[in-house]
């Protein structure tokens, strides 16, 4: 099992996101949690290039789009830190 958590931004954004796509954001998170970092069976998923252990995905496809950004902050105690939930236009990579 790995530990997931969030940063204090990723906590905002996400509070301020429809129910519909904080539920689905649960639903990756628990993901991750039980199955660790790369998650290739959700949408548009991909590791970063040139940025370390850091992966993404859409949550939900279409207008807007939403997308989660995770990255590996520890592999040795399996510990993975969600920094970014939110619109497709935002996305800080």
């Amino acid at each position: 099992m790995w530990s997931v958590g969030l940063t204090k931004r990723a906590v905002k954004q996400l509070d301020s996101l429809p129910r519909a796509i904080q539920q689905k954001f649960d639903l990756l998170a628990k993901e991750l949690e039980i199955s660790g970092p790369l998650r290739a069976n959700w949408p548009n998923y991909s590791a970063l290039k040139g940025q370390g252990q850091r992966y993404h995905c859409h949550i939900k496809k279409g207008r807007p789009t939403y997308v989660a950004c995770w990255e590996v902050v520890n592999k040795e105690i399996k510990l993975i830190e969600v920094y970014y939930v939110g619109t497709h236009e935002k996305v800080p990579y």
